[in-house]
């Protein structure tokens, strides 16, 4: 357990400077995802009403206030290796609780704008950005924040095990 615990909050930091890029790509997304979800309801409460999550309201400002908190601490490169996990985690069930019923073509939500409206296709199309996100999440896990990141800042000594 203190093995994982010290992965968990010591991230390598040794990593290529351009991983700040895909921190940038990926804290972006979440920041501004996690203040629609209080700027727009259609993106927060009326979403997770619609998707029958419990308690809405309370879920919808919730993550909302993760994605903020966790998206500047991407941005920053503050407990990298946490928010990834948080963040893969996210986007498992984000992917689980919208694009099943998609396929079967039952969302409770708003149809695609354009045509495939359900099936494989609407499928991997309206997927595209939770799969980027899961796929920078398991990126950062593994390559590290990079060293442009407070964790690099405050621990400057990690390196790869490989």
């Amino acid at each position: 357990m203190s093995r994982f615990l010290d992965w968990l909050f010591h991230p390598r930091t040794d990593g290529h400077s351009a991983i700040i890029l895909i921190r940038i790509f990926a804290g972006l997304v979440f920041l501004g995802e996690g203040i629609l979800k209080f700027l727009y309801p259609s993106m927060g409460l009326k979403r997770f009403t619609l998707l029958g999550f419990p308690f809405p309201e309370a879920t919808a400002d919730f993550i909302g206030v993760i994605e903020i908190v966790g998206g500047i601490c991407l941005l920053l490169g503050l407990l990298t290796n946490f928010w990834a996990i948080v963040f893969a985690i996210e986007m498992i069930v984000a992917f689980l609780s919208t694009k099943i019923s998609l396929y079967y073509g039952v969302s409770p939500l708003p149809a695609p704008a354009v045509p495939p409206l359900a099936g494989f296709w609407a499928v991997v199309h309206e997927s595209r950005s939770d799969y980027s996100q899961f796929l920078a999440m398991l990126f950062l896990l593994i390559a590290g924040p990079g060293k442009f990141s407070l964790d690099a800042f405050m621990f400057p000594s990690k390196r790869s095990i490989n």
